[in-house]
């Protein structure tokens, strides 16, 4: 549920619904889906979360990949943590786990304007006995859990010792490190203190220093409190603080976008107290990717989402670690990388797109003029005067097959030379994966021209000139962070642009069915229904003037339609992974390589006379995608970079 589907279609429907009931939808269908098998690769691919060292970190003996981790009580069960693993966060909290099961018996409620979400039980959990029997199971991750104890509501001093010590050691198995959640409003900060103290050097004599301890902060502490806090626990004696994300209200904890300024002010005097070693969690109010820089800049050293996934969709994990590493380039933290030279691999790419570019247009050039060649007629055995009087129209309706196919690759060429140029030049994963997986769809491809038996010699010498372009270009490289920055706020044009990228989603899946369809027709049926009424006949009637007449367009068809899956793929590829703020160039590509594509469908149809409706509906819904798709991209693509706030 990438931010560009979670934004136009599952957010709107979702937040029609009671707030648990869409929750324990959202979590189970998630929790179903990474499951099935193929599932987790889906959820890979839609987000596409590239891991960089960049962004690696260790906190008391623990590898954390990102600076990212994932709020327990957003997903109080567990039930979706191996769906959402893959989107760029780096832990995973797990609770509140409190000794018995405590139940909300409100609801939920949601405040959208406000983007709060207000919890009648701030700790309501399913106890530790089924939390426990939950976690034996395969996590299905690799991600480090967090886990956060409390004591039961209203426990005295003594007993809430007893019961954070007895859930840590049931829970120790499965802990990589404790958030230690043992703060009570009623109690002084001497008495709080005190209970933090004990609770860690008991731990630190059962476990050492195996199991960090994280000292859990309520976000509601007054300042002038929490300094006494500080001051009595001895900082240095704990591996880290995290920092809250409720702030209590006579209807519950709110979590959301106004605990954004609390937790700002309390992590800036946190830093200033405590030493810059010390591991902070600032969770409170992160519903942008700026929220978090900005809670970075003032002293913390993770940040930790809950309300931010709901308001803002799944993508913000992603959102942020791009954020950070923009940043930090920005900031001159990271060294600019040297460019590979022309020849190390980008740049047999660019000669593939060119050579793909010139062979469309001759292509083009001779599909709109003579149709057939040379090789083609002595296939048949026919003159291309004897080919034209077996069928008033077979020659137009060969042309529309090639000048469709001539369009596709100079579309293709012009998609391959940009991806070279602005994307596998800067060694940028998803451009290079983007050219993998087109390019070996596209030369496996040709083996559908041989599905009836012709073998095109020119489709076989350009195949021969081109592959070992494609096999240099692809060269192992060590890949490099997008240096574009990311959309850091959640503005109007960000919006805007989530429905722009749906708009060429849909147009990549769309022409990536029809280019299996129309293959698929080529090396089997050949011809569809509207085909033969254009033609006026039928595959036995052209059997029976030349039998190797249907092998001929079948290998036209079945080429097309490859070709267009081809295109479909980087296409696709480019919208799922590419789109970004500023981007300008591929704005540019999505233009200018979808225009051949569609002026040569377009074009010769129209020239041919075949416009039937039913025929050009694909065509036309694909056109309706892609101008839609560019209108609503144009403003965010086209914005230079901004100074945030």
């Amino acid at each position: 549920m990438p931010d560009w589907s979670y934004q136009t279609v599952f957010r709107p429907v979702l937040f029609r619904l009671p707030s648990e009931t869409a929750r324990d939808f959202t979590l189970q269908a998630m929790g179903l889906i990474s499951r099935m098998p193929g599932g987790t690769f889906l959820i890979r691919t839609l987000g596409h979360m590239e891991s960089s060292p960049i962004l690696e970190s260790e906190l008391a003996g623990i590898q954390i990949p990102y600076p990212v981790g994932l709020s327990g009580t957003l997903d109080s069960q567990g039930t979706a943590n191996k769906a959402m693993s893959p989107f760029g966060f780096g832990f995973i909290e797990i609770g509140p786990i409190t000794p018995e099961e405590i139940v909300a018996h409100r609801r939920i409620r949601r405040e959208p304007e406000a983007e709060v979400i207000v919890y009648p039980e701030p700790y309501a959990n399913a106890g530790l006995a089924k939390t426990v029997w939950r976690l034996q199971k395969k996590q299905g991750h690799r991600l480090p859990l967090f886990i956060r104890t409390r004591q039961m509501p209203g426990s005295t001093w003594e007993a809430a010792c007893a019961q954070q010590l007895s859930g840590m050691t049931e829970l120790a198995p499965y802990a990589s490190a404790f958030y230690i959640d043992a703060y009570d409003h009623a109690w002084s900060a001497e008495r709080n203190a005190e209970l933090a103290n004990r609770l860690q050097r008991e731990a630190r004599e059962r476990w050492g220093q195996e199991k960090p301890l994280l000292l859990y902060v309520p976000l509601d502490i007054s300042e002038q409190t929490l300094e006494k806090l500080i001051h009595q626990i001895r900082p240095a004696e704990w591996d880290g603080i995290v920092l809250g994300e409720a702030l209590r209200t006579t209807e519950g904890a709110a979590v959301g976008k106004p605990a954004k300024a609390v937790s700002l002010a309390l992590i800036g005097r946190l830093r200033e107290l405590c030493d810059a070693r010390l591991a902070l969690i600032a969770s409170g109010g992160i519903h942008e990717p700026q929220d978090a820089l900005d809670l970075l800049e003032a002293g913390a050293t993770y940040v930790q989402l809950h309300s931010g996934l709901v308001y803002a969709g799944p993508g913000l994990p992603k959102r942020i670690n791009e954020a950070i590493i923009s940043e930090r380039i920005r900031q001159g933290i990271l060294p600019e990388a040297e460019l590979p030279s022309f020849w190390s691999g980008w740049g047999w790419m660019c000669l593939l797109g060119i050579g793909m570019m010139i062979g469309g247009l001759l292509a083009w050039l001779i599909a709109a003029t003579q149709v057939v060649l040379p090789y083609d007629l002595s296939f048949l055995g026919l003159s291309r005067g004897e080919l034209s009087a077996t069928n008033a129209r077979l020659l137009g309706f060969m042309s529309h097959d090639r000048v469709t196919l001539a369009g596709t690759m100079i579309s293709i060429g012009i998609l391959y030379f940009q991806l070279a140029w602005h994307g596998l030049r800067y060694r940028h994963h998803w451009a290079k994966t983007a050219l993998m997986t087109s390019g070996l769809v596209g030369f496996s491809s040709f083996f559908l021209y041989l599905g009836y038996g012709y073998f095109d010699p020119l489709h076989a010498v350009a195949a021969a000139v081109l592959l070992p372009m494609f096999i240099l270009s692809m060269r192992a490289g060590a890949d490099a962070p997008p240096r574009d920055a990311p959309s850091r706020i959640n503005d109007r044009m960000w919006l805007r642009a989530q429905w722009g990228q749906l708009m060429l989603v849909s147009l990549g899946i769309a022409l990536a069915v029809g280019g299996l369809v129309i293959a698929g027709v080529g090396v089997t049926g050949v011809f569809v229904p509207q085909d033969l009424q254009y033609l006026c006949t039928s595959p036995d009637m052209l059997n029976a003037i030349n039998e190797r007449l249907v092998p001929l367009i079948a290998h036209d068809r079945a080429g097309f339609g490859g070709a267009l899956f081809s295109d479909a793929l980087a296409l696709l590829i480019m919208a799922l992974w590419g789109i970004n703020q500023g981007r300008r160039w591929l704005w540019w590509t999505f233009l200018l390589g979808g225009l051949p594509g569609f002026v040569a469908g377009f074009s010769v149809h129209f020239q041919i006379g075949y416009t039937d409706f039913m025929h050009l509906l694909p065509a036309y819904f694909a056109f309706a995608l892609y101008a839609a798709g560019l209108v609503l991209l144009y403003p965010y693509m086209m914005r230079r970079e901004t100074a945030y706030r």
